[in-house]
């Protein structure tokens, strides 16, 4: 934590019955990051393993280490973050190793939550929602949006969306029972940050509706947790790198990007190139390119890219440039 504050502060005034969240920034408040996407969210950066490509490896090997020295005590055990805190499901407690992801792994919140909680001063909470298997087009899909194709919204279509924004509020109206440390404190809902594509690059008509529907999750988001130029930063659906050749997944990856350039959206909102984190079946895990492959350099690259870019977001240092193109 304990590096920078938070350069300006978006405070959230959510009456549902469940909680009155504050109007003032104050020294001492949680600062809450929303999370979601879907099982890339999750994350399958395995940890745990003598294979290449797990973070195990990545902190032994003398090419690799000094990236993530910071991650290990004295003792070589992995550190406890005591200023970041992780809603996930069941898991509930401090941000480390084994309760963030699927299991043995490690997804984008790892890398975000160290980053965020070295420039903010104040206690950090990541609630982070990673179903498998969610299009934006289908489970996520915004209520601005409508209904998808012939179906209106309902089960399979935005109930994921609302399960968040529901679940999320109920997560921080219950946070003195999860979260005994940070009772009593203010509660601000500063960023949101999103890692999903997958499945709608399965279909032409869902990578062709990606742009509009991205759009209309970011305003949904901000208008359900009233929170008008809610920080944004989207990570890109990357998988394949810079050799991805198949048009619905390069087109997913274009309207992602395409969307933070809107004009109500290019001050408050962040692309991350991840097409250079992308690391192929022989020096991964496992080769399955829809998990990165079960990279754990590739989950923690995404994760510290979306993690700089919010800091941005939020009066820090400017973010450095995301690669264009390969990387020589």
């Amino acid at each position: 934590m304990m590096a920078g504050r938070i350069g300006r502060c978006f405070a959230v005034n959510v009456i549902v019955g469940l909680l009155v969240l504050g109007q003032a920034c104050g020294k001492g408040s949680v600062k809450v990051f929303i999370l979601a996407g879907q099982s890339n969210m999750e994350g399958h950066g395995v940890v745990q393993g003598t294979q290449k490509g797990s973070l195990e490896t990545l902190s032994k090997d003398p090419i690799s280490a000094a990236r993530y020295k910071h991650l290990l005590d004295k003792d070589g055990k992995w550190i406890v973050r005591d200023d970041v805190y992780l809603y996930y499901y069941a898991p509930r407690g401090r941000l480390t190793i084994g309760n963030s992801a699927a299991k043995n792994a490690i997804g984008p919140e790892f890398a975000f939550g160290w980053t965020v909680g070295d420039y903010i001063e104040d206690p950090v909470l990541l609630v982070k929602w990673g179903p498998g298997g969610c299009a934006l087009a289908g489970p996520w899909r915004p209520p601005s949006s409508g209904k998808h194709g012939d179906k209106e919204r309902g089960p399979g279509i935005g109930d994921q969306y609302d399960g968040m924004i529901s679940g999320t509020k109920k997560a921080l109206a219950n946070i003195k029972a999860d979260f005994p440390d940070l009772a009593g404190k203010k509660i601000e809902i500063v960023g949101f940050g999103w890692h999903q594509g997958w499945n709608d690059g399965c279909s032409h008509k869902d990578t062709a509706e990606y742009e509009k529907n991205m759009a209309n999750f970011i305003r949904d988001v901000r208008k359900d947790f009233g929170v008008p130029d809610l920080p944004f930063v989207i990570g890109g659906s990357g998988f394949g790198g810079w050799g991805q050749t198949i048009d619905r997944r390069l087109g997913v990856m274009k309207a992602q990007e395409a969307v933070t350039k809107y004009e109500d959206f290019k001050d408050n909102t962040r692309y991350v190139e991840t097409r250079s984190f992308f690391r192929d079946g022989p020096v991964s895990p496992r080769p399955i390119r829809y998990h990165w492959c079960c990279n754990a350099e590739s989950y923690y690259l995404i994760g510290e890219g979306m993690g700089k870019a919010m800091v941005e977001l939020l009066g820090g240092p400017k973010a450095p440039p995301n690669p264009t193109g390969p990387q020589k």
